[in-house]
């Protein structure tokens, strides 16, 4: 519910367009090979962006892994200790939020490495900001909606949501904040204090039982949302 998804079509810069064919693709009628196409662009997409999960289990499927190998991506079964590395940008962005993802860690009973690792996933490393009209920044790095009791500023912005498993794209409202401690503050306050994400408080640097227990509240409704924070907090976490 909470959270904001940006076009996966293009992450890690490379376009949809630029993917080759792998050899052996299977001659089955234009629908399931054109089914198959955008399963395998999806799963390009999400290892590039996210890395794998960190539980030791393939997670792209044969022909992902084919295409891939052919962009050099190395291997398809990855742990944390293969998780693509942190890019310079990605560090940077990392060091700014540290002070306050250490805050938050600290009223949440969770690692600071958990709540970065919230904050990259919603807004893409920092990339993928949510502005304001006016083209400003809304320090909104997690995606927190603007409900009927939010008082505060907050700005219209593209979302996906899931629905029945199928991605929606559509507009929402979103919290505006005055900086990035307000911003911080604000996503602490709400994971305290809702009885929906009691189960995402005290998890300390267990990443999975984190995402687990704010997907079951709500907070997204992406199907593989905590799997993707877990790989990308595994990141985080192979920086110490």
């Amino acid at each position: 519910m909470f959270r904001t998804e940006f076009d996966g079509a293009r992450a890690g810069g490379v376009a949809s367009d630029d993917i080759a064919l792998p050899l052996g693709m299977p001659a089955e009628g234009a629908a399931s090979f054109s089914q198959l196409f955008r399963q395998t662009q999806a799963d390009i997409s999400d290892f590039i962006q996210n890395g794998s999960p960190a539980a030791a289990a393939p997670t792209l499927s044969a022909e992902g892994a084919a295409l891939l190998q052919r962009l050099g991506g190395g291997s398809a079964v990855a742990g944390p200790a293969d998780a693509p590395d942190i890019a310079p940008s990605q560090e940077a962005f990392l060091a700014e939020i540290a002070p306050w993802a250490k805050q938050a860690g600290s009223r949440l009973g969770v690692a600071p490495e958990l709540v970065a690792a919230h904050a990259a996933l919603e807004s893409g490393w920092g990339s993928r900001p949510l502005r304001q009209a006016d083209g400003g920044s809304t320090f909104n790095l997690f995606g927190i909606k603007a409900g009927k009791g939010w008082q505060g500023q907050a700005a219209d912005a593209a979302t996906t949501e899931y629905v029945d498993g199928n991605s929606v794209k559509t507009t929402a409202r979103f919290r505006a904040y005055p900086d990035l401690r307000s911003a911080f503050d604000d996503y602490a306050r709400l994971l305290s204090t809702s009885p929906r994400f009691a189960g995402a408080v005290n998890t300390g640097s267990d990443a999975r039982a984190f995402g687990a227990a704010l997907a079951r509240g709500g907070y997204a409704t992406d199907p593989a949302y905590a799997s993707k924070l877990a790989s990308v907090a595994a990141r985080i976490q192979s920086l110490d």
